[in-house]
This record gives structure tokens, C-alpha cells and sequence, in this order.
């Protein structure tokens, strides 16, 4: 297992700036909800380092992803393009990387790029002149990353960190007479939550408010009721909440026979050594990975304390499912902790060689996440809190900063926005458009008054009905199919939760059929043959 040195120590301050186009860095946090960002309200916790960009630039009050889904997420960021266009529906298929991505663009524009951290597409990138990646969702302990080489290397250490230390080791090897673009990729805040030592019990002291939907009966939501991500039944008490859950390898023992079976059934006639056993064994599970000290940590907080309250309570019912709320927001809100630390140090890096006055820095998540809205954790629906996604950017010189954009933004928008502002020609073929002119206050006259979405995994892992529909700032019109087979329309000035379902109101005729003729003048612009078959479908 290798260490790395922490090359942010190694880096001299003050080097020179080489070239004129702005360097771009794009921090990509996988499942970070908006609202648990102090810039977007929260305050029980703070997000200090996040704020700072946002502060210092612009943030996104309506920024829609067009599925609220991992993978596709990123494969839309990479292409401009609705998961119908690029391919890329499903979580853990195989990305085409072959398909015109704008990374290549800015290397054509002169641009040196980089992918750190979690890609999760199922390839190796193309159009990346360094790249350092985590096999598919990635560890947080002691992980593995996938280099150029096609080497797959074990790292001791918290993802987050590490990434962070590849990020400044590549900076520190660059061309300095050439602009950069990186995607600095994080793993958190992923399930299974899993905090850097440091940070655990870091909230233990705030008891989190419910939300008023957490016990939402989703009456006229067939799509709603029908769903597996509720923190009362879908949430784990071991995997999850790590309730009685080994740490490292001290179950390996116990668990060594069925392992050795599972392994013969599978490769018969071969031999594998203790070594080779131990490493089939740490690769099958999350917590495995931790070393003796993680380890000591993990069981000193987990099972002395955590558990030990468990069992003392003794809890069922209503008074349970409030507990494991309060457990999956303390190690949720704990594992945000160490990426907003680390966003600092990349901050506190670009001042202290003042590469920050001529580098564009853009955190977002790749979709939106529930924390106990509806009941629910997890992303998929077109509901608002897995909608909606963080973006702020901070743009030296051209960004007003404070500057708050209300308009609708779509993921599509991400990659024409970067290929404008590094002056490249945007392909035709994007489905996105370049949001830079309302980030400098200048008039747009045809921005969109609605944005499209289309969801497909189904029906694991979570159970949510594959659905299309459209977002405006006061509608929201959705058409599920396969699992259930309803339409959904909410009065969002009136029902900003969600709660209600007005499709079937007479009351809301009118709108309801300007609303159905906006969807389907979308699905034909965006060309989405599949849900042009469903939306003509009568119900």
C-alpha cells in the first residue's frame, strides 16, 4: 500500500502565471445536498470553505440536474447532453468514450486536463492528459485508483485527502505556460457516510430538527408510496448507521470458511493463499479496508458509544426511525466535514500562489439528495431536493461577487458554460446552452422557462419509477411509467413540499394543458423518442 507525500507542503508560492486564459477547476461532490450547504440556508451546520466561492462569485439558486442519478449525472457533464443522447441511462454500464466530450475541446483550445477522484462510468476517460480515478463508486479508507497506466493502486489514507494530494501533485508537474482544466472528482458524501477519524461524533451535540414531511403518507403519489428509500425500512442499522458493524478484518476468521467455498465454487481447482484470501475478503466490503488503527477509532465510536446507545434505548416505532435519523445526519453532515477542509486547502493553495486571481473555481454536486424529506435519503425522483443541485462559481474579475442566479439552469449547461469561458467553439450537437451572460448580468431574452428531466434505473435499487417531465419556477409536471403509471402536477407557489397532486383539479385545466404542451415541445426539441411514445400514450 502506498503513502503519499502531501504535496500542497512541497509546492513553492508564488509561481508565475504563464498564460492569459483562465484556468479552471471543477470540484465535483457526489450526493451533497444543497440544503445542507450553510451559502444555501443551513444553519446547523457550516460549510465555511464552500461558502467562500460562493461568496466570492455566484451561486446557483436554481440549478436542475436532467438525471438526478450518479453516472449519468457525470456522462452529462462530460457530453452537454440529455442520458438519452450520450448513451449513459443507468448507474454501471460502460460510458462511450468515444462520443465528443468537451475535455477534448480544451485540450484542442491548448488547455492541460486532469480527472481526479470518483468518474464512475465504467471506462477510462478520453481527453484527459492526467488521470487518477476510483474503480467505480470508490472506498473511503485505504482505496484503490485506476492511473494512466491502466494501474490500479491501493493508497493508505481518507479518499479525500488523497485526492486532494493527487490534485496538488499533478498542479505541481503541470506546464505552467498552459492553461489547466481539472475535475477534482469526490467521493463524499456517498453512502455508506463514512467520516474521516478526525470528524467522527463531530455533530453529536445537535439534535436535527425533522423535517415536516418526514412522515409524509404520500396521499396522491402513487410513485411516492411506491418507492424503497425510506430511512425506516430501505436505511441500514449495520451497513448504514454501522449498528454492530465489524470493523477491518475482525470477523475474517469466522467468515474465512464461506469465503473459501465461495471461492472454489468459483475457481475451481486453483489455490489461494492466506494473502490472496485477505484480499478477497477486504475487497467485498467498505468497512474491511480499515487498517488495526482505523479500526481501533471506528469500534472506539461505533461500537462503544453508538451502539452502546442503541441497545441501552431500546427503541422501535416512530421513536427508531427518528433515531436512525439523527444517525444518518451526524455521519452524513461529519463525512461533509473533511471535503469542505479540503476544498479550503485548495482555496488557501490558489491565494498563496496567487494562481487564484486567473483560476476559475466551480463546486457542484453531481444531483441532489434527501435528508429525511418524505421520510426519504437517496436522489432519483424529479421532487425538488434530488432535482435541485449546489453549484457555485467564482470567476476573478468577471463575476460580481455575492451575485445570486435565479434563473433555470441545467446540467446540460455545464460543459458549454466551461468551453465558452475557456473560448472554445461549442459543438451544435451540445443540448445544453452556456449560462456565462446571466453570470455576468448581461440580457438573455430566450433562457428557458422550463427544464427537462428523465429518470430510468429501475427497479433496483431503490424501487422509483422511471419518469419524464419538466421544472418551471412555479410547475412541476411528471409522467411516470413502467413501475406506475400516473401523472403528477404541483403548484409549487402553493405546495412548495410537494405534497399534493393537482393533475386530476379542474381547477388547474388550463395549466395543466400548457404545461402537458410545454413537455412535449421538449421531448421533441431534445429528441427523446422513448418518452414522445409514452407521452402519446393515453392513460
Amino acid at each position: 500500500m502506498k503513502r503519499i507525500l502531501p504535496a500542497l507542503a512541497l509546492l513553492l508560492p508564488g509561481m508565475a502565471i504563464a498564460q492569459s486564459k483562465p484556468n479552471i477547476i471543477f470540484i465535483l461532490s457526489d450526493d451533497h445536498a444543497y440544503q445542507a450547504i450553510s451559502a444555501y440556508g443551513n444553519r446547523l451546520v457550516q460549510t465555511p470553505n464552500i461558502d467562500r466561492i460562493a461568496h466570492g462569485g455566484a451561486l446557483l439558486t436554481n440549478n436542475l440536474v436532467a438525471n438526478s442519478i450518479c453516472g449519468p449525472s457525470r456522462a452529462t457533464l462530460l457530453t452537454g447532453k440529455y442520458s438519452h443522447k450520450n448513451g449513459y441511462t443507468l448507474n454501471e454500464k460502460t460510458f462511450d468514450v468515444h462520443q465528443e466530450t468537451f475535455p477534448v475541446l480544451l485540450q484542442q483550445n491548448g488547455y492541460q486536463t486532469a480527472w481526479i477522484g470518483k468518474l464512475h462510468l465504467g471506462s477510462l476517460p478520453i481527453g484527459f492528459n492526467y488521470f487518477n480515478i476510483l474503480p467505480g463508486q470508490g472506498h473511503y479508507y485505504n482505496p484503490d485508483f485506476i492511473n494512466n497506466n491502466n494501474d490500479t493502486i491501493r493508497y493508505k489514507g481518507y479518499v479525500t485527502n488523497l485526492i486532494s494530494d493527487f490534485f496538488f501533485n499533478w498542479l505541481q508537474g503541470r506546464d505552467t505556460s498552459k492553461p489547466f482544466f481539472a475535475v477534482i472528482g469526490e467521493k463524499a458524501t456517498h453512502r455508506e457516510w463514512l467520516p474521516e477519524i478526525q470528524d467522527l461524533g463531530a455533530y453529536d451535540d445537535i439534535n436535527f430538527p425533522l423535517p415536516t414531511t418526514f412522515f409524509d403518507t404520500y396521499d396522491t403519489r402513487e410513485a411516492a408510496k411506491d418507492q424503497d428509500m425510506t430511512i425506516d425500512k430501505t436505511m441500514r442499522l449495520a451497513e448504514d448507521l454501522k449498528v454492530h458493524q465489524p470493523f477491518g478484518l475482525q470477523n475474517y476468521e469466522q467468515d474465512k470458511p464461506r469465503l473459501q467455498q465461495w471461492l472454489q465454487k468459483n475457481y475451481p481447482g486453483r489455490h489461494f493463499s492466506e494473502t490472496e484470501l485477505k484480499e478477497f475478503y477486504i475487497r467485498q466490503g467498505e468497512y474491511r479496508r480499515l487498517d488495526e488503527a482505523q479500526q481501533q477509532a471506528f469500534n472506539h465510536y461505533y461500537r462503544d458509544k453508538i451502539t452502546k446507545d442503541f441497545e441501552e434505548k431500546k427503541l422501535s416505532g416512530k421513536e427508531l426511525v427518528k433515531w436512525k435519523f439523527q444517525r444518518y445526519l451526524k455521519d452524513y453532515y461529519a463525512t461533509a466535514k473533511s471535503l469542505d477542509r479540503n476544498i479550503g486547502k485548495i482555496l488557501d493553495y490558489l491565494d498563496s500562489t496567487g494562481l487564484s486571481k486567473n483560476t476559475i473555481v466551480i463546486y457542484a454536486s453531481d444531483q441532489g439528495f434527501y435528508l429525511g424529506e418524505h421520510g426519504w435519503f437517496d436522489k432519483r425522483f424529479i421532487y425538488n431536493e434530488s432535482l435541485k443541485t449546489a453549484f457555485a462559481i467564482r470567476y476573478p474579475g468577471v463575476i460580481k461577487p455575492g451575485t445570486k442566479l435565479d434563473a433555470l439552469v441545467s446540467n446540460t449547461d455545464w460543459a458549454p458554460t466551461i468551453l465558452d469561458i475557456a473560448g472554445a467553439k461549442i459543438p451544435s450537437e451540445i443540448q445544453g446552452r452556456s449560462f456565462l451572460p446571466l453570470l455576468k448580468h448581461q440580457p438573455v431574452k430566450d433562457w428557458r422557462k422550463a427544464a427537462y428531466y428523465h429518470y430510468y434505473e429501475y427497479p433496483e435499487p431503490h424501487h422509483v419509477s422511471p419518469h419524464f417531465g419538466l421544472r418551471t419556477k412555479d410547475y412541476m409536471l411528471a409522467r411516470f411509467y413502467k413501475g406506475v403509471n400516473s401523472w403528477e402536477l404541483f403548484d409549487l407557489k402553493k405546495d412548495p413540499n410537494q405534497l399534493k397532486n393537482v393533475y386530476n383539479n379542474p381547477s388547474y385545466a388550463a395549466i395543466k394543458q400548457q404545461l402537458l404542451q410545454q413537455l412535449k415541445a421538449l421531448i421533441l426539441e431534445y429528441d427523446d423518442q422513448e418518452a414522445l411514445e409514452i407521452y402519446n400514450h393515453r392513460l
